[in-house]
């Protein structure tokens, strides 16, 4: 018998020793006026009849169960397969108590006449029969609500996993859908520097290099040192600067005592490059972008100068972030747009 199988929920090994050890006391007690201390005396041959019984009867219940399980698993199922697991487990339960009954408790009924009850066999047969079906319903009412409980909580688990395996296809196919662009237009700007400067366009490798392997440490990361993100954000400043040159201005004030605290992984790098994709940056309208601390947040804030574009902004880099904030706790990523400046602030995990 598989006493941790899926379709009981739980390991009911300790449930079916007490009960069965408790049911075959009482009822003998409650249903048909066994005493302890005065007669009829309670002992050994009223306790074995009602021991066996209770015992066919518990365990051919449970596997009654089992199989109704098995036969309706589906959740839109579930009335249908409480009425025909009620229906099948009362057929039963009649059955087994009138038939293994009388031959079980022959003695016991010779021993209550001996003391005086005037139990009619009338009397037994329904004293027994309203005994077994209650104490089927109070056990069949503690296994499905165990069951119940534990479908309940492996649906939000599964619905979790799902959620958080969404959100990691979702930022990976977000790293693989920016990284081209990206690379596309630093390799433009490094074939301008490349003639002119070629030790500037070394630091330009190495820079480049040195975001792209971030971005490789970081992919199954679910956060990082906020030190380890502003370093990768200097590099990756580097390059938007070289590129712009004087028509990009970013400023990175951070306190040292901050540094320890962690965001999630390239959160900087991506509100960095919404503000350059989204704004217009120009001679005539230069951008800046400031990135600081403050109130247990990392605010990053870029003047507002919106590019005329054909096709809406799909907002998916933002929602990435705030979905991954979700995961990692209630704090909430903010937003804020004035009419001359675009704010976004992300919690500091301690």
């Amino acid at each position: 018998m598989a006493w941790k199988s899926n379709k009981i929920g739980f390991d009911d090994r300790a449930l079916v020793i007490a009960g069965l050890t408790l049911f075959s006391f009482l009822v003998p007690i409650v249903f048909f006026g066994w005493r302890i201390g005065r007669p009829p005396y309670f002992g050994w041959t009223s306790y074995w009849p009602c021991l066996v019984t209770t015992s066919v009867i518990w365990l051919g219940c449970r596997a009654i169960m089992c199989w109704a399980r098995t036969r309706y698993p589906l959740f839109r199922d579930v009335k249908k397969r409480l009425w025909v697991q009620m229906s099948v487990i009362l057929g039963y339960v009649l059955l087994v108590n009138n038939v293994l009954g009388p031959v079980l408790f022959k003695n016991c009924e010779n021993q209550m006449r001996g003391a005086g009850f005037r139990l009619t066999p009338g009397d037994i047969i329904i004293e027994s029969n309203a005994a077994s079906i209650l104490l089927t319903v109070l056990v069949i009412a503690i296994y499905e609500s165990i069951y119940f409980v534990n479908e309940l909580r492996q649906s939000i688990e599964e619905k979790e996993l799902l959620k958080r395996e969404s959100l990691q296809a979702q930022l990976y196919a977000l790293k693989t859908q920016v990284n081209p662009h990206f690379l596309f237009n630093n390799l433009n700007t490094l074939s301008a520097v490349i003639p002119d400067n070629p030790g500037a366009a070394i630091d330009f490798v190495q820079q480049l290099s040195k975001v792209y392997r971030h971005i490789l440490e970081v992919r199954d990361e679910q956060s990082i040192l906020l030190k380890e993100e502003l370093e990768v954000l200097e590099a990756y400043a580097f390059l938007l600067k070289t590129r712009f040159g004087d028509n990009l201005d970013i400023s990175i004030r951070v306190a040292d005592e901050l540094l320890q605290q962690r965001v999630v992984p390239l959160s900087l790098q991506i509100l960095m490059e919404n503000a350059i994709k989204h704004n217009i940056v120009s001679s005539a309208k230069p951008l800046r972008i400031d990135v600081y601390a403050g109130n247990e947040q990392l605010v990053v804030s870029n003047t507002l100068q919106k590019k005329h574009q054909l096709v809406e902004s799909t907002g998916i880099g933002l929602d990435n972030i705030r979905n991954r904030y979700r995961l990692l706790g209630d704090k909430k990523v903010e937003v804020e747009e004035g009419p001359d400046s675009f704010t976004v602030r992300i919690p500091l995990i301690v």
